[in-house]
């Protein structure tokens, strides 16, 4: 039977965050049911959306399809599958979704389609190592499907020699197939390889408006340091041949057609910190031309109606929808108000309804839609039912001026009953990126337990540090061989602008990020005395041990301009462990056991380096995971250590032995 919810709420957002009075549990902030990926139906009166929710017993988060009536405010759940659903689509008539998931949660993700109508979900493809993505064409008689192409000579290596990988040279690239719908339901299909050879991986994709070719772009390699060879192709399905169509110096990705299949726009980028822009080149090839030149940040792709191109940008801590007329190069802002914070856009096959999801301060994010002409947002979801007992803390963006003028902003976290009379903990937290952004919403991230801390009495700083994406290109840039030391400034400038203000404890302050948040704590504890304690999560300790060992090598040299041996002073000058004589500070090393992005030599490396001068450090490895830390179990000992590691240090609780979990106060 299917699972029905009643009901559609005309606010804006609620309120639910001003009046609860207990405070959440570390397990209760890993178990928030949360909407993301929503699918505005072609005729825009029906949205499909994920709802993800924590499966303890599995221990894994389990994604389930929703279909929710975007007038009446009506929902079903659509599928309950054990391992979950992901990248749903509507067909183009609106009668099938279609969604990625495995059979019984066995064998490789596999294309399904379900009638909005009722009944059981259908197999379309059969790829023999799993679909990576898939599109319907126009007509939908037909579905474009990525995957690799199994390797027979690879398959009697292993055979013979057992497995082993030849660094850069042994990859399963992405080819392009197609399929018949009508003979995949009644049969799932392994549909005919379009893209053949190893020249390149093929990337995203999409059908041009009269089905006759698909425009898609490919890199040499999946490998992310080939990922600068990425150009836009399109492949003639009557003759299966395929034009390069641009093949500039730079990565070029994500093609789309116009609506008269004669143009197509893509994004065209130079590396990590200068903007990316949106351009127009001829379907048949031809000069390409930047339409976003004046818009200063970085525009990701909506969709192209007669009226222009819709895409989304983030605006400081703010995320909107914007129009942008292609003859012309101007752009114009679709939504509102200033504060909004979107994601997820999806519209109407006529572009005049979009659905999203809404974040706010004092409410979980919601699925919203709107009217593109006038934008009056009306909220469908009632997820913040989930937390209108809990009390948590208010949500503020505040600024100041770094050690070198910079303006930065950054998210102020205070207790509900904030008094400015008295003296306050303060923690630090610093997001990843470097070009990720903060912003005053809630959930926050499944890292650090803020609330919980908030509850207690402390502030919670969050810093949009230089590099941070939403303050345009420029800022972007200042940390162009300055990583680490700019960032720095940002942090400590940010607390001592608090700690002026009179409301600040300095002698309890500390400091916690994961990625380059990681980095900068890890800067944090080997260059400054300011902090009591401080976390790093899966942070750079050596940026020559990283760049000798990462996946992304050409991230160290877009930011520091030069390998260690032709610039060695460049590496030691933005090192943590080159100022590790200077440390004092207690340090909690957080790291996943085989994190290939920030390879965990360097958790290592600055343990032994603290160790060595007597600083208080403690490593946890975090078993059978990369970068980042995935599954509820393991995020619940993350979240409890990082609790337990402050709670002493800035609290005065006594510290647990990191060898057996115990019960933390919360």
């Amino acid at each position: 039977m299917l699972r029905r919810i009643l009901g559609l709420s005309l606010l804006a957002m609620p309120l639910v965050a001003q009046s609860g009075t207990r405070s959440p549990a570390i397990d209760s902030l890993l178990s928030i049911r949360a909407i993301g990926t929503p699918r505005l139906s072609p005729d825009g009166r029906q949205v499909a959306y994920l709802m993800t929710s924590t499966d303890w017993k599995a221990d894994r988060f389990v994604a389930q399809l929703w279909l929710q009536d975007a007038d009446s405010g009506v929902a079903h759940q659509l599928t309950r599958r054990d391992d979950g659903v992901s990248q749903p689509r509507w067909s183009p008539n609106g009668e099938w979704l279609a969604f990625v998931g495995t059979r019984d949660g066995k064998g490789k993700p596999q294309v399904f389609a379900l009638a909005v109508s009722g009944g059981e979900p259908l197999q379309l493809t059969k790829a023999e190592d799993g679909v990576a993505s898939y599109a319907w064409s126009p007509d939908g008689q037909r579905l474009a499907y990525t995957a690799s192409h199994p390797d027979r000579a690879r398959e009697a290596r292993d055979s013979s020699y057992g497995g082993f990988d030849v660094v850069r040279r042994d990859y399963a690239r992405l080819a392009l197939f197609v399929l018949n719908v009508d003979s995949a339901m009644v049969t799932p299909q392994v549909g005919d390889r379009r893209t053949q050879g190893t020249a390149w991986s093929v990337g995203a994709f999409e059908w041009s408006p009269d089905g006759a070719a698909i425009a898609f772009d490919a890199q040499r390699t999946p490998d992310p340091v080939t990922a600068s060879t990425a150009d836009i192709y399109v492949l003639h399905l009557a003759t299966d041949s395929v034009r390069a169509v641009v093949t500039r110096a730079g990565p070029d990705g994500d093609p789309h057609w116009s609506p008269d299949g004669t143009q197509l726009l893509y994004t065209e980028s130079v590396d990590y910190f200068h903007n990316a822009h949106l351009a127009v080149v001829p379907a048949n090839g031809g000069a390409s031309r930047i339409v976003t030149a004046t818009f200063d940040e970085q525009p990701q792709f909506v969709a192209w109606s007669r009226d222009g191109v819709l895409f989304s940008a983030q605006q400081r801590t703010a995320s909107h929808l914007f129009r942008l007329d292609v003859a012309q190069g101007t752009v114009t802002r679709v939504s509102g108000p200033d504060p909004l914070a979107g994601s997820g856009w999806s519209l109407s096959r006529d572009a005049q309804r979009v659905a999203f999801v809404q974040a706010s301060p004092t409410a979980l994010p919601e699925l919203a839609v709107a009217q593109v002409a006038s934008f009056a947002p009306r909220t469908l979801s009632h997820q913040s039912e989930q937390i209108t007992e809990w009390k948590l803390g208010t949500r503020e963006v505040v600024r100041w001026k770094s050690r070198d003028g910079a303006e930065i902003e950054g998210i102020l976290i205070k207790p509900r009953d904030f008094d400015p009379s008295r003296k306050y903990p303060l923690l630090c937290v610093i997001h990843g990126g470097p070009t990720g952004v903060d912003r005053p919403v809630l959930p926050d991230a499944r890292t650090y337990p803020v609330d919980l801390w908030v509850n207690r009495g402390a502030l919670v700083l969050k810093v949009n540090y230089r590099g941070s994406a939403g303050y345009g290109e420029r800022f972007r840039g200042l940390n162009y061989r300055n990583l680490g030391v700019g960032d720095a400034w940002d942090v400590v400038s940010g607390v001592d602008a608090l700690i002026a203000k009179g409301f600040v404890d300095p002698a309890r302050v500390a400091s916690m990020g994961w990625s380059q948040g990681g980095y900068i704590s890890a800067f944090l504890t080997t260059t400054s005395t300011r902090f009591a304690a401080i976390s790093v999560g899966a942070g750079i300790s050596d940026w020559r041990t990283y760049y000798y060992n990462t996946d992304i090598t050409p991230f160290t040299i877009n930011y520091l301009g030069a390998d260690p041996v032709a610039d060695p002073a460049i590496y030691a000058k933005t090192s943590p462990v080159d100022y590790v004589k200077n440390a004092k500070t207690p340090t909690l090393i957080q790291h996943g056991e085989l994190d290939r992005r920030v390879p965990i030599a360097n958790g290592y490396q600055l343990r032994q380096a603290l160790e060595d001068r007597g600083v208080p450090v403690e490593m946890i490895v975090y078993k059978g995971f990369g970068h980042g830390i995935t599954k509820p179990k393991s995020q619940r000992a993350v979240m409890q250590h990082n609790l337990a590691w402050f709670n002493h240090y800035i609290f005065g609780d006594p510290m647990p032995d990191f060898t057996r979990m115990v019960s933390v106060v919360q």
